[in-house]
């Protein structure tokens, strides 16, 4: 049996497989599978705040308030890390701080290399180079 990931259209993540000579049929989710933003934020704040984000513009504590990250409880923040922690890590590093916006809307931009840098610094309460669960959820109530 082999397996294939495919995101859908609203970013949800499933797990198909596909006997040898059978077309590929949907299973279930496995259980850490990337689950879509807007089932902890509103879409129309999630849209305000990527708008919001035009190049070199970027500011993390704006982009945490408009889109209602900052009113979200500390589970709630828990599912929106493991949503950006694409490689399931434990950790976001820089290349999924990158595109972190496209983890919201996958039409918006990515952040360029200033801006990538200003919130790893924003976040890396302990200077190991990545943010933690918790160093994130610190960071989005700051």
């Amino acid at each position: 049996m082999k397996y294939k990931a495919c995101l859908d259209s609203s970013w949800s993540l499933h797990l198909l497989s596909s006997p040898p000579d059978s077309p590929l049929k949907r299973i279930e989710d496995p259980p850490n599978s990337m689950a879509s933003m807007t089932s902890v934020l509103e879409a129309k704040d999630i849209e305000k705040a990527v708008s919001e984000c035009a190049a070199a513009t970027f500011n993390h504590k704006t982009f945490f308030v408009t889109s209602g990250l900052t009113k979200k409880s500390d589970d709630d923040l828990a599912k929106v890390f493991d949503i950006l922690d694409q490689d399931r890590s434990g950790f976001i590093e820089v290349e999924e701080l990158k595109l972190f916006l496209q983890s919201f809307s996958k039409s918006a931009r990515e952040l360029n290399d200033t801006e990538t840098s200003a919130f790893l610094s924003a976040g890396d309460s302990d200077h190991d180079g990545k943010i933690g669960v918790e160093e994130f959820k610190s960071m989005v109530k700051a």
